[in-house]
């Protein structure tokens, strides 16, 4: 059975289309790049695979489910822009998912943010943009998902942080789970991809493999993306 299945998907709003005719796969055990510039359609996608938005036409499968109420127990979403309640303690935080997602690991949870030196004390008020996001991309990958759904994981984490999250994104979802990550830094995430995907005005342009890509190529990912891009 497949992961996830996006069968003939398209999204309009008030009569224009922002996604057209989106059909992919996804096995498990993959880290998955959807990659494309800023208004190609990612965040939407990504809202239908979380069952945020209905699609106007097609189809979203998750472990052969529609997407709803059985597939967000299984799917671990991180969205653009946090929301958590920001006069909450960290460790308030960590309790509130340990009573709303039955697979989420707090003591997990408490050594990643003790690895990223968060106190568990601090409310999320007194935090950094890029501490909060920290605090979030933690939760997330704390649960025991089949699916971690990331939009822009990295987006406002210092350089010197990237790796270590992108170690924690490699070693803490099992084997048989998938990773898809919604980014414009490709530069930094490529080493971790399996496969690409890129998408541009609402239509997947390209899905591959990531080493064959390159090995066609005789390029990097982000080199691939920007030429195609122009950017």
């Amino acid at each position: 059975m497949k992961l996830l299945e996006v069968k003939k998907v398209s999204k309009s709003f008030d009569q224009k289309e922002i996604l057209k005719d989106i059909n992919f796969t996804l096995n498990g055990g993959k880290i998955v790049g959807l990659l494309g510039k800023n208004g190609a359609g990612k965040t939407t996608l990504i809202k239908l695979i979380n069952d945020l938005l209905t699609p106007t036409s097609g189809e979203i499968l998750v472990n052969g489910n529609k997407v709803g109420v059985e597939t967000k127990k299984v799917i671990s979403y991180l969205p653009e822009r946090t929301y958590l309640n920001k006069q909450m303690k960290v460790s308030e935080v960590l309790e509130f998912f340990q009573d709303f997602y039955e697979d989420f690991d707090i003591e997990k949870a408490k050594q990643l943010l003790k690895d990223l030196d968060l106190d568990l004390n601090e409310h999320l008020s007194k935090m950094s943009k890029g501490m909060q996001e920290k605090v979030q991309l933690v939760l997330v990958m704390s649960r025991k998902a089949d699916l971690y759904v990331l939009d822009e994981p990295l987006g406002g984490v210092d350089p010197a942080t990237r790796d270590y999250i992108l170690d924690t994104i490699l070693s803490n979802f099992n084997e048989n789970a998938s990773v898809i990550i919604s980014t414009h830094l490709i530069s930094d995430i490529e080493r971790i991809l399996d496969e690409v995907i890129f998408i541009d005005k609402g239509k997947i342009i390209l899905q591959s493999d990531a080493d064959k890509l390159r090995n066609k190529e005789n390029a990097s990912i982000d080199e691939i993306f920007r030429r195609m891009f122009k950017c």
